[in-house]
């Protein structure tokens, strides 16, 4: 596989400079391996802006205009979700460079990426597939794109008294929340916005979604999860009458009334893991999980 010309198509963080430093390194060494290289026109711009553009300028992509065997997102985790939905239908394998904080899904630090790119022209790589769900509603144009890698979720408006969320899983009534929200999470935002508000962790590939309230009012009310080939219904009424929709943070209000439905995107997500790094291994190391304190 050396000697193939693949195609990487780069993404990035646009919002702090010097994050993106590390794009000159990324560059080098794609281009030692006689690679393609397309970068993303806001991306793009932003180096230029910003005098981070390396000297030999690559080819540059509009939209989702663009043909490439390998993705590439250099950010932390936010800039991985961004990407993800970017790449969609496409199917092409993501490698997360995290020039970010906690880099749970981009896991790749900028000084590793020359051996994680020597694994991929190797074949010693693997990919994690991960579901994303989707969401419409109804007549309703969303402002955002309706993907979402990480969850989708309903939450009350600026200082609105919570919210009564009536939820449908294939068109079977649940339970009416009284909560300040809830979050329908995907295995891989097991461990973000659902896991603070107390939901589980669930090891992706299991097919699988969890609906994890906000702030519940009852106290009998826990985290439940479904099959991820479930569709879910919402129905929300608030005093202020509307309410916010956050899809992977991308949120916008809607108005009371509003149905909508959460199922299943009809393309998964596949993240490229190094020879030794894999979900569990990013438990232990990203989130501590298992440390006992009492051995320090």
């Amino acid at each position: 596989m050396a000697s193939d010309k693949l195609r990487f198509a780069i993404f990035g963080n646009t919002f702090q400079s010097k994050k993106s430093a590390s794009i000159h390194k990324v560059i080098s060494h794609l281009e030692r391996h006689g690679a393609r290289i397309l970068i993303d026109r806001p991306f793009c711009d932003f180096l230029m802006r910003y005098g981070q553009m390396p000297s030999a300028s690559p080819e540059v992509f509009d939209d989702d205009r663009f043909e490439a065997d390998f993705a590439i997102s250099m950010g932390g985790d936010g800039t991985f979700l961004k990407t993800a939905v970017r790449v969609g239908m496409k199917n092409i394998p993501i490698l997360g460079v995290n020039t970010g904080r906690l880099g749970f899904l981009a896991d790749v630090m900028p000084d590793e990426f020359g051996t994680a790119l020597n694994a991929i022209y190797d074949g010693l790589y693997t990919t994690e597939s991960h579901t994303a769900l989707m969401v419409s509603t109804g007549t309703r144009q969303l402002r955002n794109e309706p993907f979402a890698l990480n969850d989708i979720a309903v939450l009350k408006r600026d200082n609105a008294s919570m919210i009564s969320i009536r939820t449908c899983i294939d068109g079977e009534p649940l339970v009416t929340y009284q909560a300040d929200g809830l979050i329908v999470s995907t295995p891989t935002g097991s461990t973000a916005y659902s896991l603070s508000n107390g939901g589980p962790i669930i090891v992706p590939r299991t097919n699988t979604v969890c609906l994890t309230p906000v702030a519940p009012h009852s106290l009998n009310v826990r985290p439940i999860v479904i099959s991820g080939d479930s569709t879910v219904t919402l129905s929300v009424e608030s005093r202020s009458h509307n309410f916010l929709l956050a899809v992977d943070g991308r949120s916008e209000t809607l108005t009371e009334g509003t149905s909508i439905t959460i199922e299943k995107a009809p393309f998964v997500t596949n993240i490229v893991k190094r020879p030794g790094h894999n979900y569990f291994a990013s438990l232990r190391e990203k989130m501590m999980w298992g440390a006992d304190k009492r051995k320090d």
